[in-house]
């Protein structure tokens, strides 16, 4: 109505009163999320500021008192220009955005424009611009956090980045932990779990850090990365139950309770994450990770594109659409989406999982090859990423024993590690070698109960006759996940081809004493190959 009225009447309001009337209507339009619009009101505000530093100049000051104090209060060019870049970012036009804040000149910028020029240059591949800027506002502020850990993502040396916090951390008390915390982190970078999980448990147990919340989801994910689901499940509970509202991270323990079965679990986290906020990612990915694992894929494939459209860096999210689009068929875009992650996280090896899986389906042997060398080469010699080239590996002929041999020291290193024992078990199937079969996977259930394990017990048991314990396991398994279809379809079976047995009992003995004597049940090796049949691991399945 202001405005308005200062354009039918232009002596009612000062150039610089209708400056201040164009910016808050721009920031009103903001605030209502109508940021093309807002846009247009801030450049007409600029456009405002500029004619009014053009008549200050050519017209000196009259001596008006009340002039004074208004032009020092008018509302700063430079934060109009922030305020365009972010309408910019809403809008997904990142190129205007980095345009408005260059045209902001160096010494002007303050630290949070400097902070979103860094964030902008990174999306955009500009690695040594965006260094560049999160060192300037490391400089201007040395305890940026967010500052510190985007310098660390694009690999610059953790003990660079510590040198730039040095002075500030021995001027301030109690804040020698601050180092230990940049060292963390840079072995997070860098991919090394291990260390990067043995110096945050350091920091953990120190008094001044202890039920911290955020290092507990920062340890919860990292035994994830590294293929402890049980210590990251555990982890991500204690920080749940010391924060009830935490959101950040619940999107990865939703993915994980839906991989062992517990859909009601999910469900039930689902809900709660959308009664605290439905304007961030994590309750759509973990609403997804129901649907995905409920075998509605188009559901949460909605879900996922949803969750990636309030975040587009939600690395969760990529992995939910791509593997819902993977299950429908999608490859080549499930492909895109997997990369895109990858991008995102480069030393998520699910990401990769993923990636590969894709390839297999579309029979890329040679492409899934070189993907899997490349991680093998990049993370390092580890259980999981030996196991991933196994999995390629095994799909060859030609490499069937150099998958063999990377299998073996996978499970050297961890003869706990659930995947390998299944690719290993999967390839004793292939040699019918069931005995061997058998002993691996009792020794890997000795520790730890797993729903794929119990399933391939059961399907190696019905190979060599020991009909009973099969169906124990085939029923083990479905108490740990009641969706399990294969386990489900094994334990069909077997009882379909017990009941004529035991009609034919009933027949011949009059009485009970031998119904429990087992039937001639004698299974072809086709049979047991078809119930040794393994489920993909990779990615969201």
């Amino acid at each position: 109505l202001s405005l308005s009225v200062c354009i039918s009447s232009r002596e009612l309001f000062s150039p610089s009163q209708k400056y201040q009337l164009l910016v808050y209507h721009a920031d009103s339009l903001f605030h209502d999320k109508e940021y093309r619009n807002a846009v247009s009101k801030y450049t007409m505000a600029l456009q405002q500021k500029k004619a009014l530093s053009k008549t200050s100049k050519v017209r000196p000051s009259t001596g008006n008192a009340a002039s004074t104090p208004q032009s020092q209060c008018l509302p700063s060019e430079i934060e109009v220009k922030y305020k365009m870049a972010e309408c910019y970012t809403m809008l997904k036009q990142d190129k205007d955005a980095i345009a408005i804040l260059d045209g902001i000149p160096s010494r002007q910028r303050t630290p949070k424009i400097n902070m979103m020029l860094a964030n902008l240059y990174k999306k955009a591949g500009q690695e040594r611009s965006s260094v560049t800027s999160y060192k300037e506002v490391l400089r201007q502020c040395p305890l940026a956090l967010d500052a510190i850990l985007g310098l660390l993502s694009l690999s610059v040396k953790g003990a660079e980045v510590a040198s730039m916090t040095i002075n500030v951390i021995q001027s301030i008390p109690n804040l020698d932990w601050l180092s230990v915390w940049i060292k963390a982190y840079a072995f997070v970078h860098t991919g090394d779990n291990t260390r990067a999980i043995n110096t945050i448990c350091s920091l953990e147990k120190k008094s001044l850090l202890r039920d911290n919340v955020d290092l507990l989801g920062s340890l919860a994910d990292l035994y994830f990365r590294a293929g402890d689901n049980k210590n990251s499940i555990l982890k991500f509970e204690q920080a749940q139950m010391l924060d009830p509202y935490l959101i950040k991270g619940m999107d990865v323990y939703g993915y994980l309770l839906a991989r062992e079965g517990r859909l009601e679990d999910v469900e039930n986290l689902g809900c709660r994450l959308f009664n605290i906020s439905d304007q961030h990612a994590e309750p759509w990915v973990v609403s997804g990770c129901h649907s995905f694992y409920s075998k509605r894929y188009s559901r949460a494939l909605y879900l996922g594109a949803k969750a990636i459209q309030l975040n587009s860096n939600s690395v969760q999210a990529l992995l939910l659409k791509g593997a819902a689009l993977r299950n429908m068929g999608r490859v080549q875009e499930a492909i895109i989406h997997f990369r895109e992650a990858i991008r995102l996280a480069p030393c998520r090896l699910d990401c990769y999982e993923g990636l590969i899986e894709c390839y297999l389906a579309s029979n890329s042997i040679r492409e899934a090859m070189v993907m899997a060398n490349n991680v093998y080469k990049t993370l390092g010699a580890n259980a999981q990423t030996l196991t991933l080239l196994a999995t390629v590996c095994l799909e060859d002929p030609v490499t069937q024993e150099k998958a063999k041999t990377l299998l073996d020291k996978a499970l050297t290193q961890r003869p706990d590690y659930i995947k390998a024992v299944v690719k290993k078990a999967e390839l004793l199937s292939r040699e019918q070698k069931y005995e061997d079969g058998i002993a691996l996977l009792r020794n890997a259930l000795a520790n730890q109960s797993d729903c794929v394990l119990h399933r391939i017990l059961g399907d190696f048991l019905v190979a060599v006759n020991e009909y009973q314990e099969a169906m124990d396991q085939y029923s083990i398994a479905l108490s740990l996940d009641p969706n399990d279809q294969k386990s489900l379809e094994g334990l069909q079976k077997m009882e379909k081809e017990e009941s004529p047995t035991d009609a034919t009992q009933e027949e011949d003995v009059d009485d009970m004493e031998g119904s429990g004597e087992e039937g001639d049940l004698e299974g072809s090796d086709s049979e047991a190959a078809q119930w040794a049949d393994q489920e993909q691991w990779f990615g969201m399945q």
